[in-house]
């Protein structure tokens, strides 16, 4: 492919397309790999070498390359990012319809749980959930409080995997209908429980846990088991756990990659 702009016209676009209103910036190959696989609009893809880009896309993703060859422009990474992505190639995507989402969340009947976090204060912490939610077929994810689930650092820890499911931050009485169970030391060994695939699974904040607002609004308390003494899980490993116990993906189904 030659390419057809100047790096400088190439840094112009990047930086007109990187102020508007829903840009989302894919930082590396990965989370470009995952956005294109799962219908992400992307409006630009830059490079510092775009021919080690498509070579390393012919590699690891020959399903997407072509698209990843036809998009990738030369232009300096160090101009336009805070931190250039190892794979030395970053983009910009759309973020998804917000009344789209809602609307996926809100269908009935809920064929996978949806996962709620609840006021949680990590980045990487979110962004690690969404990959869960995404390899599980979660319905999708839910945050509450102050925390920007499509900030970069989130969309960076998810791999561009937000594209996957539904990402969205509902305040407590927008949370969609269904039963909610909240993972708490005090309640059911969820050893002993049954979670349906219309349940909301809610998950309190790194430190402070589920919210009192939250715990009053639960239809079920959940525990998962845990030795004594030790504190308590990562926020994505307490995910893990309460996806693994719904059931996850159909029996046979195969990932094919670990990054």
């Amino acid at each position: 492919m030659s390419e057809q702009r100047s790096p400088e016209e190439t840094v112009r676009r990047w930086r007109e397309e990187a102020g508007r209103d829903g840009a989302v910036l894919l930082d590396g190959f990965h989370a470009l790999k995952h956005a294109l696989r799962f219908g992400a609009e992307i409006r630009a893809v830059v490079a510092d070498d775009p021919d080690a880009v498509r070579a390393l896309a012919a590699e690891l993703a020959p399903d997407v390359a072509p698209e990843v060859g036809r998009l990738v422009l030369r232009a300096p990474l160090k101009d336009l990012l805070p931190r250039v992505h190892p794979t030395g190639v970053a983009a910009l995507a759309v973020r998804p319809d917000r009344a789209a989402g809602r609307a996926a969340l809100a269908r009935r009947p809920r064929p996978a749980p949806i996962v709620v976090l609840d006021n949680p204060r990590n980045l990487g912490n979110v962004g690690a959930v969404v990959r869960l939610a995404a390899g599980f077929g979660a319905t999708g994810v839910v945050t509450r409080g102050d925390l920007d689930p499509w900030h970069p650092n989130v969309v960076r820890a998810g791999a561009g995997l937000h594209y996957a499911t539904t990402v969205e931050r509902l305040a407590l009485e927008e949370l969609p209908a269904g039963p909610l169970y909240a993972l708490d030391p005090e309640g059911a060994d969820i050893r002993g429980l049954t979670l349906p695939d219309d349940a909301l699974l809610a998950f309190g904040s790194e430190r402070h846990g589920i919210s009192p607002e939250l715990r009053a609004r639960a239809d079920h308390l959940v525990s998962l088991p845990m030795r004594p003494q030790v504190s308590s899980y990562n926020l994505a490993t307490s995910v893990a756990m309460t996806l693994f116990h719904w059931g996850g993906p159909p029996a046979g189904a195969r990932g094919g990659e670990d990054a």
